[in-house]
């Protein structure tokens, strides 16, 4: 298989359904975002955040690549076929209960702060911001008209992991004795 294929040459690429549309599609814009987000989260972890982060962002980068998936078929014919393509309500406790519990292990939040810290915690306050840009690129699909929305599930699945992130960039600078700066 070759990297390339010249598909996209005229500015088009093709949804899992077959449809071919504009690169500039909000589909592919929401799942272009959500590739963005899997980088930072493999940067992240390239620096060493700790086992334990590190381990739970293998996981939701494998998520990831399954919500990417969910975004890429307007049919939504692709979890019935994939198993591993599918985004839950099982992945969304996951990252309830992953904010609980490293929120249980920074001081409460009582003012804004900003972003910052060490490479990895200033990675993660970083992350969360295309988070949330993906969210938004996601939200823009139902805004289209005739368009399919996104998947609400997906949906509440990102709300929950740009929360995740802000909790883990906090965690991993505490850990690593920085102070926060408040606003």
């Amino acid at each position: 298989m070759r990297i390339y294929t010249k598909t996209g040459d005229s500015g088009e690429t093709g949804l899992f359904d077959g449809t071919r549309v504009s690169k500039a599609d909000p589909r592919v814009e929401a799942y272009g975002e959500v590739d963005e987000l899997n980088a930072w989260l493999g940067l992240v972890r390239s620096n060493g955040p700790g086992a334990d982060v590190d381990a739970l962002l293998a996981g939701i980068q494998r998520d990831l690549f399954a919500l990417g998936a969910v975004l890429a078929d307007p049919r939504h014919k692709i979890a019935a076929r994939v198993e591993k393509a599918a985004i839950g309500d099982e992945e969304v406790r996951r990252l309830e209960a992953a904010i609980d519990a490293f929120e249980n292990g920074v001081p409460p939040l009582r003012r804004f702060i900003l972003p910052g810290g060490g490479q990895a915690g200033a990675m993660l306050h970083l992350a969360r911001t295309v988070c949330r840009r993906a969210e938004r690129r996601m939200i823009a699909i139902g805004a289209v008209a005739g368009a399919d929305p996104a998947d609400a599930t997906a949906i509440i699945y990102i709300n929950r992991l740009s929360d995740l992130l802000f909790v883990l960039a906090r965690a991993v600078n505490h850990r690593a004795g920085l102070a926060e700066t408040e606003w």
